[in-house]
């Protein structure tokens, strides 16, 4: 009896994507991971959190919203609605990645990783919903969405880059005060949680639990935290120049200082305006564009060569040098 193919395998036979495709495919993931988390934002400031009373189905009696519920039920189902959207470009990557040859099995299982992330945090969402918008589980699905943009940018990263060993591009001291400026972003917007969890912007027009923080309090610590990324950001830009890393590295944390000074901006504008719903939607993209931005100076501290088929577009990759810098020149 013939072996029967599975049908990845078969679409495989049929379709050969170039690597561009793959990398726009994995772009796109990073693109859409974005507009799930101002999404969710919007359904939040909106006060459309329990637009629909239940979860899978939109009311006891219905998948769907009906007329009496309003506005509120319509935005709170198409956010659901853009889980499906996520998933079908996933599921291109997924495909793209399988059919192309060779074969890069690390592409696939990151494709993968993102679909049951979104799996993990619909499941999330929807004890989120059944808890009356209990803010910790609130806090929960946005650290998942977060979690699910990190790993859609590590796969974009990846389809631009080949497979060799990773080398590291400058010397350890540089890479741990990168990795330092990664954790200490990490905790700021764990920080940010927290002050969505205690302000007024709760999710529902409805009386609806709050953390029992002072909101002033946990925002001046996040705050203080901005200024210490931004420190850090500082510090590892000087560094890099001083060990004379490659440019694309410099360029990656000058970008990432823009990202923090376009959030800092909205944060301080957010607070004195009392907190307009936009501008809280801004700062929620923003969040989203300094995490983006931070793990491409991370990842971009080491190099595993260019694709098997040449180089990537100008500004995908840029193939870098094996040796640290700083290495003595008599090292190579």
């Amino acid at each position: 009896m013939p072996n029967t193919l599975n049908p990845l395998e078969l679409i495989a036979r049929h379709w050969q994507p170039s690597a561009r495709f793959v990398r726009r495919a994995a772009l796109a993931t990073v693109v859409m991971a974005v507009v799930i988390v101002v999404a969710g934002g919007a359904v939040r400031l909106s006060q459309s959190g329990l637009g629909c009373s239940t979860w899978p189905r939109c009311t006891p009696d219905s998948l769907t919203p009906t007329a009496a519920m309003g506005i509120n039920g319509k935005i709170e189902f198409a956010n659901r609605l853009l889980t499906y959207v996520l998933c079908a470009f996933i599921g291109l990557f997924i495909i793209a990645a399988r059919a192309r040859a060779p074969r890069r099995r690390s592409l696939t299982r990151l494709g993968w990783a993102q679909f049951w992330g979104v799996m993990g945090n619909a499941v999330v969402g929807g004890i989120t919903v059944l808890t009356g918008l209990n803010p910790y589980i609130v806090s929960a699905h946005f650290l998942l969405a977060a979690g699910l943009l990190t790993v859609s940018v590590v796969t974009w990263r990846r389809a631009c880059e080949g497979d060799d060993a990773p080398r590291d591009v400058v010397v350890r001291p540089v890479r741990q005060l990168a990795w330092l400026l990664l954790a200490a972003t990490g905790v700021l917007i764990l920080i940010g949680t927290v002050v969505t969890g205690t302000g007024p912007h709760a999710g529902d027009a409805k009386k609806v639990h709050r953390i029992p923080l002072n909101w002033q309090e946990v925002t001046q610590l996040h705050v203080d935290f901005v200024y210490i990324v931004c420190g850090l950001t500082v510090a590892l830009w000087f560094t890099l120049r001083a060990v004379k890393a490659p440019a694309a590295s410099r360029r990656a944390v000058l970008e990432l200082f823009g990202c923090l000074l376009f959030q800092g901006a909205i944060g301080y504008i957010q607070y004195f305006l009392g907190l307009p719903e936009i501008v809280i939607g801004l700062h929620m993209l923003g969040s989203a564009l300094v995490w983006i931005a931070v793990l491409r100076v991370v990842l971009g501290l080491r190099d595993r060569g260019p694709l098997a088929d040449g180089p990537a577009p100008d500004g995908e990759h840029e193939s870098l040098p094996a040796q640290p810098a700083g290495a003595p020149a008599g090292s190579r």
